[in-house]
């Protein structure tokens, strides 16, 4: 099974992020993020992923019905590796372990030195948890770290799939940035964090909704994000077609599933059920009771259901989603 934040590598090497859940046409939807080249894995953003698969791989290039988006996909029998976070983390866990027992250091990475802080850091944090009851069974790392492209400065991307952990694990964090052992992000960290997302919101807007959230913070320097992804969450596709761009105020009714993804909202509206953010800067942007101002795209189902769409593309340029009344 393929869960959004897993990895999947071709023969080709290319390394694609997996953006959802399960199959669409034998296909895994996916957006391209490292290209190997002589001087080893490099990172790319969305204009060079799109004109190197356009030169080089128009196959990978895909059209989805379901989400009415043109993205990424691979068919199965292209995947020559399957990264998984869990499984990553797990490995690299044991090897820390393994090494601490033996002779009292931690693994050194293949990789250099610099990779090799960035394991330490993440084997730190995920002590941390442990020591504070947190089961790691249902926890993994993504990003650079899940394919082992990991350098100096890279961050660490958890990932949780039981929603309770998750919950528990942004509770944990609170608990060690007031003991000491976990540092909140600086005002350094944040200008960088908002340079990084380019979002449609002021500087001031998007650090007042992020430090609210709980899932970000700064263990030796290093900055790290928790991530919800539902193992259970029904896989059954709902084909949306899009009705044009729309902006609303609107009440949230239900904040159940704000950091899962995507991130879902209900409101109360008289014609749209629904908000739903397939952009991580808009997991668990508000809660139940808040007013919120949205900006997005209308869609609507082969049944008439209509909900707005954050993120109708990878950069979502004009949308989002802010809090203009705090509940009580």
């Amino acid at each position: 099974m393929f869960f959004a934040k897993d990895f999947i590598e071709t023969a080709e090497g290319l390394i694609f992020a997996v953006v959802e859940q399960g199959l669409e046409d034998g296909k895994v939807l996916c957006f391209l993020r490292y290209v190997l080249t002589p001087s080893g894995w490099k990172k790319v953003v969305t204009e060079q992923a799109n004109n190197l698969l356009q030169q080089q791989h128009s196959d990978y290039l895909h059209y989805s019905p379901v989400l009415d988006a043109h993205l990424h996909a691979v068919a199965i029998d292209r995947i020559v590796t399957h990264h998984q976070p869990k499984h990553r983390l797990q490995q690299l866990m044991q090897a820390n372990r393994h090494d601490i027992a033996r002779d009292g250091v931690y693994a050194a990475s293949m990789l250099g030195a610099g990779a090799a802080a960035v394991e330490r850091d993440l084997f730190r944090l995920c002590e941390l948890f442990e020591q504070h009851g947190l089961d790691l069974a249902q926890t993994g790392v993504t990003g650079s770290i899940l394919v082992g492209v990991q350098k100096q400065d890279s961050d660490i991307d958890l990932v949780c799939y039981s929603r309770d952990v998750f919950h528990q694990c942004r509770a944990i964090t609170r608990e060690l940035i007031e003991q000491e052992c976990l540092q909140a992000l600086n005002d350094q960290d944040w200008q960088q964090s908002y340079e990084r997302r380019s979002c449609d919101l002021s500087f001031d807007d998007y650090v007042w909704h992020e430090r609210r959230k709980c899932n970000k913070a700064v263990i030796n320097g290093r900055k790290f994000d928790l991530n919800f992804i539902d193992h259970c969450a029904d896989s059954n596709a709902v084909v949306y077609q899009k009705c044009g761009a729309v902006t609303l105020q609107c009440r949230v009714t239900d904040d159940a599933h704000a950091f899962d993804y995507p991130a879902e909202f209900t409101i109360d509206h008289h014609q749209i059920s629904s908000i739903v953010s397939f952009t991580a800067t808009y997991t668990g942007q508000a809660v139940s009771g808040e007013m919120i101002e949205v900006s997005g795209v209308l869609e609507q189902s082969e049944h008439g259901v209509k909900r707005i769409v954050v993120g109708s593309s990878r950069e979502a340029h004009g949308e989002y989603i802010k809090v203009i009344q705090c509940s009580d």
